[in-house]
């Protein structure tokens, strides 16, 4: 009796999946940050100088009727929020750099890995260095003065805003990372928006105290959206226009996400 033999089919290796694939770049991202803890720890002390700093020297703005009965600090503290949140996301993309130059970067590129996966999974690093930041800020005011009579759902709705202009300003650092391939580029371009974006906003003053095309400028502003999106989550008392301010950030997340997408693809492509 003679056997017949039956070839062995190749079968190809099996692909993880998107969450997956996005968790483990996420758990890369975490990895580096708690090695390099001093950078991350850094952007938590930042917030502290801003409330102490602001709040000292803009004090005596408080007793203006613009501001309310609540004082000056109540109205500093959700600024400083937003603010904090603009300037670390729009240093996200220098991880991208670092990637770039390591090498890991092509590693990514040449592994079966979704290119959105790449960008969410740093991404959700950002958010979760962002959060932390978000809470102690909300936290230094709370020791400083502020209270939040919205309550817990008001302080979620501020983190909740604060994670949109994140994401908006994470992902488009991260585009012109990958655009520009240079940290000086990146410095140089961040500089020049979030200055203007923090100043020509409500962040530190209202609008009835700004001069008009200040007012004009700030009104289109998504920083000012956030901030008074904030400010009305710890105050208990929402914006008019809250509902369309909020469309606003969730629309430009989105083109931001987009770009990044595409901004990784467009570098696969002159590789």
């Amino acid at each position: 009796m003679t056997s017949i033999a039956v070839p062995l089919r190749a079968t190809a290796p099996s692909r993880s999946n998107w969450f997956t694939q996005t968790g483990q770049v996420t758990r890369r991202w975490l990895i580096s940050s708690i090695r390099q803890a001093w950078g991350p720890m850094m952007s938590l002390i930042q917030p502290v100088i801003w409330i102490v700093l602001f709040g000292q020297v803009f004090h005596s703005l408080g007793s203006l009727p613009q501001f309310g009965t609540a004082g000056y600090i109540d109205y500093l503290v959700p600024g400083i929020l937003m603010m904090t949140v603009l300037y670390s996301g729009a240093w996200a993309g220098t991880g991208s750099i670092d990637d770039i130059n390591s090498g890991v970067m092509d590693q990514y590129l040449t592994s079966p890995i979704a290119r959105s996966a790449i960008i969410t999974g740093q991404l959700l690093q950002q958010l979760a260095i962002n959060l932390a930041q978000s809470l102690v800020v909300l936290g230094i005011g709370w020791l400083a003065g502020a209270r939040y009579p919205g309550g817990l759902g008001g302080m979620l709705v501020a983190l909740g805003v604060a994670t949109l202009l994140a994401t908006i300003f994470c992902c488009c650092s991260i585009a012109v990372a990958l655009m520009s391939r240079s940290q000086i580029a990146l410095i140089s371009l961040s500089q020049l928006i979030v200055l203007p974006a923090t100043f020509l906003s409500t962040t530190m003053m209202p609008a009835a105290l700004m001069p008009d095309w200040v007012r004009d400028v700030s009104r289109g502003n998504p920083m000012t959206w956030a901030v008074e999106l904030g400010r009305g989550g710890l105050s208990g008392t929402y914006p008019d226009a809250g509902w369309w301010q909020v469309g606003g950030l969730v629309v430009l997340a989105v083109l931001a996400f987009t770009w990044a997408v595409r901004s990784i693809r467009a570098y696969q492509r002159a590789m």
